[in-house]
């Protein structure tokens, strides 16, 4: 009798935390795409251990941005360059961006790519591939393991290939790309009256390309403001440039 309500008893703890594991990436996605909804603004920062950025310039990723974004999905984001900050408007599958002076189209940033022998070709693909923040927390919660909820933090870990796709930003290893060993992450989800606030992912493992072997310990965190009361005004120059 007393081993069956103590089996019974185990049984109903394990069926908690079960549902407490399930529950907390349920409210993750849900604070997540509430956010979606609304205009909002963030900063995003990236630290590699030792000191430094985390950079951002490969593989469709963001490093150091200040962004905001409308309700109507309109997003216009500004990084920091050595010369000059690079600024893009984003609408859907179509962008314009600035570099120093003048505007330039998705296309017309290709042609000048190809023109110099591929050099920044990638900086069209990192802004064709653009994702906000509300849509990158909800990949995020599809690359962890479980998630747990305390003190208004969602967190957990993230599988191995979420650690890869992160430490390569977006990209994949194999087939020309980097390859990626010992890959391992977490990730922290801020959550406030429902709606996500903040979210920090941390990265570590060895990427080696062409023989050459770097080790990534990289913090990224997205701080959210404004929500509700953001809207974007794009200039009437890079207007003309959206296609």
């Amino acid at each position: 009798m007393k081993q069956n309500i103590l089996l019974s008893t185990v049984a109903l703890l394990a069926a908690s935390l079960v549902a407490a594991h399930a529950g907390a990436k349920e409210d993750a996605t849900a604070a997540a795409k509430k956010l979606a909804e609304k205009g909002y603004s963030w900063k995003t920062s990236s630290e590699s251990a030792g000191g430094g950025g985390g950079g951002g310039g490969g593989r469709g990723g963001f490093g150091s941005q200040d962004g905001k974004i409308s309700a109507d999905g309109t997003a216009m984001i500004t990084m920091p360059g050595r010369d000059n900050n690079t600024e893009a408007v984003i609408k859907g599958e179509k962008f314009a961006v600035k570099r120093g002076e003048g505007w330039q189209s998705a296309a017309e940033l290709t042609a000048n790519a190809e023109g110099g022998g591929g050099r920044g070709r990638g900086g069209a693909g990192m802004f064709r591939n653009f994702k906000a923040p509300a849509v990158r927390a909800q990949e995020l919660v599809g690359h962890t393991k479980e998630l747990k909820a305390a003190d208004g933090v969602i967190s957990g870990d993230l599988t191995e290939e979420g650690a890869k796709s992160l430490m390569t930003f977006g990209g994949r290893g194999g087939g020309g790309g980097p390859e990626i060993s010992g890959a391992k992450g977490s990730v922290k989800f801020w959550v406030k009256d429902g709606v996500l606030t903040k979210m920090e992912t941390k990265v570590q493992g060895t990427m080696s390309f062409n023989g050459n072997d770097r080790e990534i310990d990289r913090t990224t965190t997205t701080e959210i403001k404004d929500v509700g009361t953001t809207t974007v005004t794009v200039p009437e120059d890079a207007k003309k440039k959206l296609s």
